[in-house]
């Protein structure tokens, strides 16, 4: 006789019943999910959790999905340790991974690293090697949260094995560096002539900033005179929750990184335009929605094919790189935490490379001439 189920995860069967565990302060009762390999299993589950509440035993939700909430919205959200767009990601992987799962019901001192492995390994089978990563990467976090509460004394996410093609995501990596050629450049500079747009695109081509950066850049920022421009600030996407509901605005904020503070020389031929344009305030009043749309139209109407905004930023750190501008040098201009990140930006065209590999005739020059 087959299993009475009502709820499937990750492929998996279980019936599940639901309480009401107490109400919000609006009088929104609070729910919580109790799952069983049958009616009855998940109703003794059910029974005992109620029994044990009402005795005062349960003065906390202590499974996994319920510290995982508490450690978010208790303890990271509105913290300065963490920016909001990385506290809102944190939000998306428990609501995708975690809330409402049969692994987020179970006790937060019973989760170990076989449970988590299987879980990881039943993801594998729809998600990419790069999603479960990330959700690992997120996990240890948490739990070295946890052992710092006295909760558990190891990490379970620790030794988790990511399955997938790896080197997939290389390569899709790879594909996602893209560069501007000089033919794209040019059309797109006569595209945008006397144009709002042309300062945004010059002066990104000229620095190499991230979006946010050039669109939080003030004209206080730039010193025409030493030709200098300071990167100390980023508009980006705010995230703020009202009763756990997310919310996006756009802010200006802190950089990246540490390394993201910095001043980048401005080419003479950009100083020029940016003396065309000088005021006060912000110089651009776009935000990355606006920027996306126009970018995408110029595009269009220019014949290019897509690329990113960002690949204006590549194709800066790959110039500068095919001009004989050291790796080291172009890293700090682009604010990398890393040499490692700026190699991605080492694009050659065919004509350069055949150029310098044939410097080697001189030194491989096999008798005959004299």
């Amino acid at each position: 006789m087959a299993r009475k189920t009502n709820s499937e995860i990750n492929g998996s069967k279980y019936y599940r019943i639901r309480r009401v565990i107490g109400k919000k302060l609006d009088g929104t009762p609070v729910l919580k999910s109790f799952y069983g390999t049958s009616k009855s299993d998940a109703e003794n589950k059910a029974n005992s959790y109620m029994e044990r509440m009402e005795k005062g035993i349960v003065e906390t939700d202590l499974s996994f999905e319920g510290m995982f909430h508490k450690w978010l919205f208790e303890f990271l959200y509105g913290s300065s340790s963490i920016k909001s767009s990385t506290f809102a990601r944190y939000d998306s992987i428990y609501r995708k991974y975690i809330k409402n799962t049969q692994l987020g019901t179970i006790d937060l001192t019973k989760i170990n690293t076989f449970l988590l492995q299987k879980y990881c390994n039943e993801l594998s089978k729809t998600y990419t090697y790069n999603q479960i990563a990330t959700v690992r990467r997120i996990l240890v976090t948490f739990f070295n949260w946890c052992i710092k509460q006295d909760f558990i004394l190891k990490n379970p996410a620790s030794n988790i094995v990511v399955k997938g093609n790896k080197s997939d995501e290389i390569q899709k990596q790879k594909r996602t560096v893209e560069i501007l050629s000089n033919h794209e450049i040019k059309l797109i500079k006569d595209y945008i002539k006397d144009s709002d747009f042309e300062l945004l695109f010059i002066l990104d081509l000229s620095t190499g900033l991230r979006q946010g950066e050039l669109l939080a850049l003030n004209w206080e920022d730039i010193n025409l005179e030493k030709k200098l421009l300071e990167v100390n600030k980023a508009y980006e996407i705010d995230y703020y929750y009202e009763n756990e509901k997310r919310i996006k605005r756009w802010v200006i904020t802190s950089p990246k990184t540490l390394n993201s503070y910095r001043s980048i020389p401005i080419p003479d031929e950009t100083i020029k335009l940016l003396k065309k344009h000088q005021s006060k305030g912000r110089i651009f009043k776009w935000n990355g929605n606006s920027v996306y749309k126009r970018w995408l139209t110029i595009l269009k109407n220019c014949n290019i094919p897509h690329k990113k905004f960002h690949c204006i930023r590549h194709t800066y750190g790959s110039i500068l790189l095919q001009n004989g501008v050291d790796i080291q040098t172009v890293a700090e201009l682009m604010g990398h935490t890393a040499i490692s990140i700026t190699q991605i930006y080492m694009h050659s065209t065919k004509e350069i490379k055949i150029k310098e590999v044939n410097k080697l005739n001189s030194i491989i020059k096999i008798g005959g001439d004299n």
